[in-house]
């Protein structure tokens, strides 16, 4: 059995957050004995708290932990501000998790690629014995912090949550023999069941029961794709005059230079008279109705690590239409599960969204063989099983067989 402690270091609960959590629920407890540390910090936001979500899970040891402050993304002035503030804090709370590590005998710390997982998993590692593990759940990049950068050249290991991430890494010049790819998994049990009615989203947000309806699921921000799409929906409109996109997420200005990128659409989408066509949700925690209710799932995002959201779509047995860009090849099938286009190609965009939107035996094929495949390829235990060679890996212990080919040092 392998000791692993996660560290949970920002008390907002993301998406990266709840693969962790994924994980350390299916684990076996024959292999793993699950730890994490995690900030008990609340947020503004309801049901986006990280506490919660991991105290709740059974046979894993919760380590409260005051991280210190956050400085990503502060002005250098704040930052400046907020690591003095911090300074007398995070030496002792090293300390103590290195004291922790040391007694329950911790031989894996496990992070993501945020500064202080990423960093404070090394350092500790370094004070404790225990290896680091890095997982990159963003594209490597050069804007990425110092303290990043750092932990991925001192850690002792690097997971991309896609085999496109994993490359980029070991293009940046990281070591490639201390590099693996482990797709992600999508737990598909619970709310996630694909006969959800979706009536109640349609009559809430004024939709015809037989309306042609478009959805987007991600943060507002410009990389997602969602002013490709817009101009998409305008070319569809064109055939299917009742054609609605509703848009799932909330503002996020800090990804846009402190700008509303919701103002920056809703003004374009007004100039080209598309109101009564889209409609913005905002911040939603019940995405599965929100997925029963559309015909066709569409994210033109660019660069994409991998694209989860994808396989929340195929769970729900809604086809994808995206750019073959990034990860998401490895995540939509085209021609199978949904339908790539070239980046950029807004009328092909839109020609394959409208295809879809006007053939539902087409659209339930898809739907139906998404639905195997997220089922079948991208089950959690799957991904905990490649996860656990590459500790193995690591700690120099023999590996029985990977459960994926995808699972190993990136080419």
């Amino acid at each position: 059995m392998i000791p692993v402690l996660f560290l949970q270091s920002q008390s907002f609960f993301g998406a990266d957050s709840a693969l962790h959590a994924m994980m350390l629920r299916h684990f076996d407890r024959q292999e793993v004995c699950a730890h994490v540390a995690v900030n008990p910090n609340p947020q503004a936001i309801v049901g986006a708290d990280a506490y919660p979500h991991f105290a709740g899970l059974p046979d894993c040891a919760i380590v409260p932990m005051q991280f210190g402050p956050s400085i990503n993304g502060a002005s250098p002035l704040k930052k400046i501000h907020q690591t003095i503030a911090g300074s007398g804090r995070v030496p002792l709370m090293l300390l103590r998790l290195s004291a922790y590590v040391r007694k329950h005998g911790i031989q894996i710390l496990h992070g993501t690629e945020k500064p202080r997982d990423a960093f404070y998993g090394t350092i500790i590692g370094k004070l404790s014995g225990a290896k680091s593990v890095v997982h990159m759940h963003i594209n490597y990049g050069e804007w990425q912090s110092q303290a990043t950068k750092w932990s991925l050249k001192h850690c002792d290991a690097i997971i991309g949550v896609s085999e496109f991430t994993a490359a980029g890494i070991v293009a940046a010049g990281f070591a490639r023999e201390k590099v693996f790819a482990v797709p992600n998994c999508f737990d598909a049990a619970g709310a996630w069941n694909p006969d959800t009615d979706g009536s109640l989203v349609r009559r809430e947000f004024g939709i015809a029961p037989d309306a042609p309806v478009v959805g987007i699921v991600a943060r507002l921000f410009s990389w997602k794709g969602h002013a490709d799409l817009v101009e998409a929906i305008a070319i569809v409109r064109e055939q299917l005059p009742g054609v609605r996109l509703l848009v799932v997420g909330e503002d996020d200005p800090r990804a846009h230079g402190g700008k509303s990128f919701r103002g920056e659409l809703e003004a374009r989408i007004a100039e080209i008279g598309m109101g009564e066509n889209v409609i913005f949700t905002g911040f939603r925690t019940d995405t599965p109705a929100l997925f029963a209710a559309i015909d066709v799932y569409a994210m033109p995002t660019w660069e994409e690590p991998w694209g989860m959201v994808f396989l929340e779509a195929a769970a729900m047995r809604k086809p994808s239409v995206a750019y073959r860009s990034g990860g998401v090849p490895e995540v939509v099938v085209d021609g199978v599960t949904g339908s790539l286009v070239e980046p950029k190609n807004i009328a092909a965009l839109a020609e394959k969204i409208t295809a879809l939107l006007c053939d539902r035996i087409l659209r339930e094929r898809m739907g139906n063989a998404g639905c195997e495949r997220v089922l079948r390829d991208f089950a959690p235990v799957r991904m905990c099983h490649n996860v656990v060679n590459v500790y193995r890996t690591v700690l120099g212990v023999s590996a029985p067989v990977p459960e994926t080919t995808t699972t190993g040092v990136a080419a």
